[in-house]
């Protein structure tokens, strides 16, 4: 059912008593008032049917909008209940099936109740009486209506102007409220307002409040329309116009008449002292600009591109403080110990007083988080005088991240080097790339591959990053990366790289880093003083002990703000009662301030157990001890393994069983020990991930303990691969591991005969207190594990 534009022809006039009891004619988007002739098209079943038993009857109907148009067959819920009471004039049947009537609105009515019809619509409604004086008010309101009105008219895109020429025909303010309410543009919930009031002075104000507010919104309308018309106005004749300067200038051949914007660019790429291949393209992207309205993208995107290549550095470099003395002293203030890589940065400076330009120098620290690994490159940049720029390599997986982006994509951006360079401003900075370790790699390409060219002294003279589109010489710069785990790294990167291990701290490097160069740190930090806070050395090593278990000295200087913080606060909280006394932590006071201690010292049982054997385990944070225990029960014949060990550790276990079966009678162990029995081994601190070959040397010893009911010493620690004939391979990080076993309590330490050309390396303090002892075969470390005669060994005939 569709509805057409109120007409303004006047209703008929109605004499008698009206009906009542009368059919439903349901509504689309419309509402019809009194007083109002009305086109309608009839299309449903139902409202048909209605049509067919309004005419059949006196042809009186009732008129009610729906709620929501889109209900097809509505029922009393999908109906507002005020509407109009009126008569169908004129029926015209339409070829489709569909009716066109006329309806002339009678008197508005509210639905009383409805009546039980299977086929249509049927209510008895209540009339609202038309009894309203006109008085005064009245007047008043339907001359304001009027007015509005004919504001509303001339700006409304939906009303012709006729329309408020018949208003002024109409006198009675009934009539001409019904007039206004018909011809105004709004939603059917807005129009029913008008029904829902049952006296005239209701209406009016309802009406003149629709009216006020539909203007104020169409001369806000307008007004947006004036501004974007005369905004597209101005920019096409600002466009006409920059053409036609451009058409002038090149007819007289003034390349050099150009915006003074574009000739500040032509003077800045003269000065840049760029070379000269980067001149040419600088020159060349210019002369595109120049023929580039500024209306278009690829203006933006040409001028972006002029300003990265003048804000890149081309010459401009920082002098080297080449005093090697200079430079010892600055690493020594900054850092306590890390003998290893200051020798390497002085004899850098070294090389550097003889020669003056050095390439090659690619310098990779690797170790634990928070051994000095950033400070240091921090350090070295300020010994050499040099501006310092920091890349954080972790979660990189996307080459463009390092080459940049081309720039037909939107949005594109050198790469990471390129805007390091930008942000260095000279071309011989520092370039620090942390955590070169945790690249990753993708679809979008391989970002480690990406760093050849950068990290290669023969390639980088020439870095070519896709957003420049020219060549780059990084020859200049000092690159140094960080990374956790050296095996980490891709193997053509460590190529490419001297890398230098950092270590774990001992307990007293430590202390020494807490006392030199922590504590005046936080104590600056947090407001006070060293005369007025003081730390003393049992207080650095409980915390040290106690409430950390790390090789770095990162949560160290965590604790020690933490104490830092609660001593400002007691300070603050006791000021009124302050006797000007220094605060001395002490062990006690540690406990107060950082709670129950969250480390035990992990040292050895005192009890010598069978089957337990002490290990050393390296890990991404520094070495550690290793518990292994192992224990042999009836059941049926396997290995049960437990801790959440890797693959590579499983496989040294099971060759470690191995190696005690095939040799039990030389170990004096029964050589059925094994039979009808189930050998559990167990690694302790099962949530933690293990994995590794050098716990094979410990299961063995564990397994032969339980096997031989012999009690291991506990004051022994082992690492070391084995194989299935007794040899003990090499392992990896001996110096973590002894720094572990010192940490810990144990005083001696088995290790692999080919691991002893690495103890020249190791400092002496780091082996101070420990007896190491270097074994060849698994035989070897029985009389260190059990003791002399403990259990009864044969020579074993390795084969």
């Amino acid at each position: 059912m569709k509805s057409e534009s109120p007409d303004t022809i006047q209703p008929e006039n109605t004499t008698g008593k009206l009906p009542t009891h009368l059919p439903v004619l349901t509504l689309r988007d419309v509402v019809v008032y009194p007083y109002t002739i009305f086109p309608v098209l009839v299309g449903r079943e139902s409202s048909l049917r209605a049509t067919y038993a309004a005419m059949e009857r006196d042809k009186y109907i009732f008129l009610v909008a729906q709620k929501n148009p889109s209900v097809d067959e509505p029922v009393e819920n999908d109906l507002y209940r005020e509407g109009t009471l009126a008569k169908i004039t004129q029926t015209l049947k339409l070829p489709n099936g569909l009716i066109k009537i006329v309806v002339d609105g009678i008197a508005q009515g509210v639905i009383h109740s409805f009546l039980p019809n299977p086929n249509f619509l049927e209510v008895n409604i209540n009339l609202v009486p038309e009894n309203d004086q006109i008085v005064d008010e009245i007047h008043a309101l339907a001359r304001r209506a009027t007015t509005l009105f004919g504001e509303y008219v001339p700006i409304s895109r939906n009303i012709p102007p006729e329309a408020f020429a018949a208003l002024e025909n109409i006198k009675d303010p009934r009539r001409k409220l019904y007039y206004i309410a018909a011809n105004i543009v709004q939603n059917v919930e807005t129009k029913q307002k008008i029904l829902q009031f049952n006296t005239l002075r209701e209406q009016y104000y309802e009406l003149v409040k629709i009216l006020s507010s539909e203007i104020d919104l169409l001369k806000m309308e307008k007004d947006i329309d004036v501004k974007v018309h005369e905004s597209i106005q101005k920019s096409q004749r600002k466009f006409l116009i920059q053409e036609q300067i451009r058409v002038l200038q090149d007819e007289l051949e003034e390349d050099d008449a150009a915006s003074p914007e574009l000739i500040k660019l032509k003077k800045q790429i003269d000065e840049a002292n760029m070379p000269k291949e980067v001149q040419d393209k600088a020159l060349e992207e210019l002369a595109k600009l120049r023929k580039t309205p500024p209306a278009s993208p690829e203006f933006s995107v040409n001028r972006n591109y002029i300003d990265w290549l003048l804000a890149m550095p081309w010459n401009l470099r920082t002098d080297d403080n080449l005093d090697i003395k200079h430079v010892q002293s600055i690493l020594d203030e900054d850092h306590y110990g890390l003998e290893k890589p200051k020798d390497r940065i002085l004899e850098h400076i070294a090389v550097l007083n003889l020669v003056k330009e050095i390439k090659g120098q690619i310098l990779c620290f690797v170790g634990p988080p928070g051994v000095g690994k950033t400070s240091l490159g921090k350090s070295i940049a300020r010994a050499l005088g040099r501006k310092f720029v920091r890349i954080s390599l972790g979660g990189v997986r996307d080459e463009a991240e390092i080459r940049g982006h081309r720039r037909t994509y939107i949005g594109a951006l050198p790469g990471k080097i390129v805007q390091s360079m930008k942000k260095a401003t000279v071309i011989n900075p520092v370039i620090l790339m942390d955590e070169v370790d945790k690249m990753s790699m993708d679809f979008r390409g391989d970002p480690s591959s990406a760093l050849l060219e950068v990290l290669d002294p023969e390639q980088n003279v020439s870095f070519n990053d896709h957003y420049l589109e020219v060549d780059y010489d990084l020859s200049h710069v000092m690159f140094i990366t960080t990374a956790n785990v050296r095996y980490n790294i891709p193997l053509p990167l460590q190529d490419r790289m001297e890398i230098i291990e950092l270590p774990g701290y001992l307990e007293y490097d430590k202390k020494e880093i807490a006392k030199r160069h922590i504590l005046p740190k936080q104590l600056s930090e947090h407001g006070l003083t060293a005369e007025g806070v003081k730390f003393s050395d049992k207080a650095i090593n409980k915390i040290i002990r106690e409430y950390t278990r790390e090789a770095g000295v990162r949560n160290l200087e965590r604790e020690i703000a933490s104490i830092c913080r609660k001593v400002a606060k007691d300070i603050v909280v006791t000021k009124e009662q302050s006797t000007n006394k220094p605060v001395n932590v002490n062990e006690a006071l540690v406990e107060k301030y950082l709670g129950v201690p969250k480390f035990r010292e992990r040292k050895s049982d005192k009890v010598r157990r069978i089957g337990s054997v002490i290990g050393l385990a390296w890990t991404s944070v520094g070495g550690d001890i290793l518990s292994v225990d192992a224990t042999i029960m009836t059941g049926t014949e396997k290995l049960t393994l437990t801790g959440q060990l890797g693959d590579v550790m499983k496989e040294s276990a099971a060759a470690a069983l191995s190696y005690i079966r095939s040799n039990a009678k030389d170990l004096g162990i029964a050589e059925n020990f094994y039979e009808k029995k189930e050998v559990h081994i167990h690694l302790p601190e099962g949530s933690i991930p293990k994995d590794g070959p050098s716990a094979g040397i410990t299961m063995a010893m564990a397994i032969l303990s339980a096997a031989s009911n012999k009690p291991a010493r506990n004051d022994v620690a082992m690492t070391g691969e084995i194989t299935l004939r007794g040899n003990v391979l090499p392992i990896g990080g001996l110096n973590e591991k002894l720094i572990a076993a010192q940490r810990n309590g144990i005083t001696t330490i088995l290790i692999p005969k080919e691991n002893e050309k690495d103890l020249t390396e190791i400092q002496e303090k780091i082996k101070k207190g420990l007896k190491i002892i270097s074994i060849e075969k698994i035989a070897d470390a029985i009389p260190y594990v059990f003791g002399k005669k403990n259990p009864k060994v044969q020579k074993i005939n390795h084969k």
